[in-house]
């Protein structure tokens, strides 16, 4: 388990307890899920997959540092830098709370951002203003977000329209998480014809869709089968980082099955390598990357695009302000690994070559 990190040991301390509940309550599952999310035990820790790979430094570069330009295109916008602040929450007083501190941060900085599944909106539309944060982040890359598994359990485009347009999203995240929902005590876990179900949606949405997975990553023939069904961004969201399987097991009272499948899937690497051999895919790559230097391995395996939610969690409890300072803080470290590269794009990046196992 993770060593204790310490802004979200303060943060997890600032959350307070989980509230009792007796059977007979309905249980928050999302003010259960942020506190779950901020305690270090349900981070994968120790080894990460990241460190099987290292780069080869140049010690004469031949260029300025300050010539470097992060900036990319996505989503038919400039970014300045290829990050995303990945989905995290909603549905909650605090979660709206950080939503708006993630959202301003993003717009300071000029990344994209996302926010929790919306389902909970969908169906108690006063949960809705946790989501809203298009007031705060005008010019932001906006991303709505709801569980594909949904469209097995009464939700169809309709509802997808409606997360868009609740929020004034630029593009839809349709989430997949069957080891979440399998062991979630509330989980939803029919999975079946859900391919084409999805492939609707892409068609008749209105917007991008971004299929992401939770945390046990992507493989290569799902994002043949996603691609073949018109999908053309695809978020690894691998093995690495926060373990939903420990979180839900910790909901479950059934640590053991926690721990069997807290490592379950491919690690965010592999995910990279073999969702971009699909053509045609933008990749984010998602899942235990924890700052700049794995943000440039990940391009340089193959990403166009990266996703970040862990290391903003705590921040966002506190203000935009350190929202903002955590993503500048990441593109430098991204910059500086540029710069020992010799590269001055994200281009050029993504033509570097990890050794692995040094």
């Amino acid at each position: 388990m993770a060593a204790g990190d310490p802004a979200a040991l303060a943060a997890l301390e600032a959350a307070g307890p989980p509230p009792l509940l007796t059977d007979g309550e309905e249980r928050d599952r999302k003010a259960e899920h942020i506190r779950l999310a901020l305690d270090p035990r349900m981070q994968l820790g120790g080894h990460s997959y990241f460190d099987d790979y290292r780069f080869e430094h140049e010690a004469l570069p031949e260029i300025d540092l300050d010539e470097i330009d992060t900036s990319v295109e996505f989503l038919g916008r400039r970014l300045a830098a290829p990050l995303l602040i990945s989905s995290m929450t909603g549905g909650t007083e605090m979660a709206g709370r950080i939503n708006r501190h993630l959202a301003e941060g993003a717009q300071a900085t000029g990344v994209a951002v996302g926010v929790g599944s919306q389902r909970k909106a969908l169906e108690d539309p006063a949960k809705a203003d946790t989501f809203r944060v298009r007031e705060v982040a005008p010019e932001a890359v906006l991303l709505a977000n709801l569980g594909a598994v949904q469209l097995n359990y009464g939700m169809g485009v309709r509802e997808c329209r409606q997360a868009v347009e609740m929020i004034g999203a630029d593009a839809l995240i349709l989430h997949l998480n069957p080891l979440q929902e399998a062991i979630q005590p509330e989980g939803q876990c029919n999975f079946s014809g859900l391919l084409p179900k999805i492939g609707e949606v892409v068609r008749e949405v209105g917007v991008p869709v971004v299929v992401k997975e939770i945390g046990c990553g992507i493989s290569e023939a799902t994002a043949r089968a996603l691609a073949a069904q018109g999908v053309r961004i695809v978020d690894t969201a691998g093995v690495g980082g926060t373990s939903w399987a420990r979180i839900e097991a910790e909901r479950a009272r059934d640590l053991e099955i926690g721990e069997l499948f807290a490592g379950w899937g491919l690690p965010t690497p592999e995910s990279i390598r073999q969702v971009r051999r699909v053509e045609g895919l933008t990749v984010i790559a998602s899942g235990g990357v924890r700052n700049g230097l794995d943000a440039a391995k990940a391009i340089a395996l193959g990403a166009d695009l990266v996703g970040l939610a862990y290391p903003f969690l705590a921040p966002a409890l506190e203000s935009a302000e350190r929202v903002a300072d955590k993503v500048r803080r990441t593109v430098r470290e991204l910059k500086i690994c540029m710069f020992c590269l010799g590269v001055k794009t994200i281009a050029e990046l993504q033509r570097v070559k990890l050794v692995k196992g040094l």
